[in-house]
């Protein structure tokens, strides 16, 4: 059977393995829950989460539930970093989606800032050519 496609790395003449953007799926506990309920201070920690991993901030969006838990997404040039928290569990479901920058120091500084005693990671490569 004749191949009707070829990857990026045959285009090129390699077979280099191109990855597009970097998704790291987070599942984070906080020691003190409280810090989950409070949106000025979830938006300050995902600014400073994308300033560390080098990325270029467009715009941020909070929501705060009733009666409890936040919501928040920054969208980034590079994608999103978006954040839900469910405080009277002392949990938050993170994701970190890149094409730029360091998303491990993204995670580095929310585990920092949320004071995670739990942290687990799924890595995930998006856009895999070749």
């Amino acid at each position: 059977m004749e191949k009707m496609h070829a990857s990026l790395g045959e285009l090129l003449g390699t077979a280099e393995r191109i990855v597009l953007g970097k998704h790291l799926i987070v599942e984070l506990w906080a020691r003190d829950p409280q810090v989950l309920d409070d949106p000025a201070y979830l938006r300050d920690a995902l600014l400073a989460a994308a300033r560390r991993g080098n990325l270029n901030i467009i715009n941020i969006a909070m929501h705060e539930f009733a009666p409890h838990g936040v919501t928040g997404v920054v969208l980034l040039a590079e994608s999103h970093l978006s954040i839900h928290t469910w405080p009277e569990y002392g949990y938050a479901a993170v994701d970190v989606f890149t094409c730029g920058g360091d998303p491990w120091a993204v995670v580095e500084e929310l585990k920092e800032r949320l004071d995670a005693e739990q942290v687990e990671i799924r890595e995930l490569d998006r856009g895999v050519l070749g």
